[in-house]
């Protein structure tokens, strides 16, 4: 989710100096070793938990493995966190060859270090791998990946109510190529970072602005997938509506600028006499993981939901609408606004659907609340 995120990086602690880069391997070994030892003793000690933000704070080491397009990935390796070479004719750089995505590390009400549903971000990447022309990675990879990059960065992981730590891995074509055609070769990259919770003080609802001459996606394309691609056309939209004082913008289908599609990179809900409505996967709209945590946990609760195409009229009339994704988990909607038209939900505070799905999904990823549905995947430390 994209809404009021913190630009810039954060630093937040002392950091011991880098390799330097005449350094040979036996320089970043030893970098990585100091890096590493009694790094769950310093969690508390280094960092100032409450100041942290949803903004970058660079970690200490990071996952990579590269292939090419005809071998199986194998199992990479972790290195200091840093920049990479890459080829001014990179797939990725030339023609956005590229995915990413993002999911969090919680540490529990019980100790215990979780992730939330990972493996659906693993099947989520290789859908997308399949729709941009790359070599999938494996599951059993991905897993391995996100949990040794955490276990690598265990010290940058906030305490239980201060925060996550999100991760982002990365696929991407790094070989060079000239022609528009799949790149030669392909690096997949995992890397950590500290966040703050996304609401402090409380969670408070946000004012959103309808697009009426810009869309996230159309028919046939890669509104579906998590490309890189997807997400630089709506900062131009997004910084108006900033601009303007709404958090983001909603945006309509490309067809007939009718039905309701996305919140900015979050999905949307709306609740109308009772029942939970959010719009259907077409193929332009990204499958979010938290966004099908909401439909399943919403059954079991008994609300009926409803997957359908929302017209915009439609949701201005409801009596509840949320969006939701990793960053905020979800995020509550005070008004819309369309031209002239403004839809106000409430007094600015959640309504009651909107505040039990809140409460309950949190709770499932804190372990105050029992995980039924088998959702958190514990990293061993």
């Amino acid at each position: 989710m994209a809404l009021r995120l913190s630009s810039g990086s954060q630093k937040v602690r002392k950091r011991l100096p880098r390799p330097s880069k005449s350094g040979g391997m036996l320089e970043s070994l030893i970098y990585m070793a100091r890096n590493a030892v009694g790094r769950v003793n310093e969690m508390s000690e280094d960092i100032d938990w409450d100041s942290l933000t949803f903004s970058l704070t660079p970690t200490d080491t990071m996952y990579l493995t590269e292939t090419s397009a005809e071998d199986p990935w194998m199992p990479g390796s972790l290195r200091p966190y840093g920049p990479i070479p890459m080829s001014p004719a990179a797939g990725v750089i030339n023609y956005g060859q590229g995915l990413f995505e993002g999911m969090k590390a919680f540490r529990t009400s019980k100790g215990r270090v979780v992730f939330f549903r990972p493996e659906e971000n693993a099947r989520r990447m290789q859908r997308g791998a399949d729709r941009l022309k790359m070599p999938p990675v494996p599951e059993s990879v991905f897993i391995d990946a996100v949990e040794q990059c955490v276990q690598a960065n265990l010290k940058w992981l906030p305490p239980t109510g201060k925060g996550a730590m999100y991760v982002r891995p990365l696929l991407m074509g790094s070989g060079p190529i000239l022609g528009v055609a799949p790149a030669p070769s392909y690096t997949f990259l995992v890397y950590v970072t500290p966040v703050g919770p996304y609401f402090k003080g409380g969670v408070n609802a946000i004012d959103l602005l309808i697009s009426e001459e810009h869309h996230r996606a159309a028919p046939g394309g890669s509104g579906g997938v998590k490309a890189i691609g997807n997400y630089a056309p709506g900062m131009m939209p997004s910084k108006k509506a900033k601009a303007a004082g709404y958090a983001e913008v909603i945006y309509l289908d490309a067809e007939t600028h009718s039905y309701v599609e996305e919140v900015g990179a979050a999905n949307f809900f709306c609740v109308k006499d009772g029942v939970l409505y959010t719009p259907e996967l077409t193929g332009t709209i990204l499958p979010g993981i938290t966004r099908n945590s909401v439909i399943e946990l919403a059954r079991h609760h008994g609300i009926e939901v409803v997957e359908t195409k929302v017209e915009a009229s439609f949701a201005m009339d409801a009596d509840e609408a949320f969006c939701c994704g990793t960053a905020a988990v979800i995020s509550p909607i005070g008004s819309i606004t369309k031209g002239d038209t403004k839809a106000n939900y409430g007094n600015g505070t959640p309504g009651p659907i909107t505040q039990k799905l809140y409460t309950q999904l949190v709770g499932i990823q804190n372990e105050e609340q029992e995980d039924i549905f088998g959702w958190l995947h514990e990293v061993p430390v």
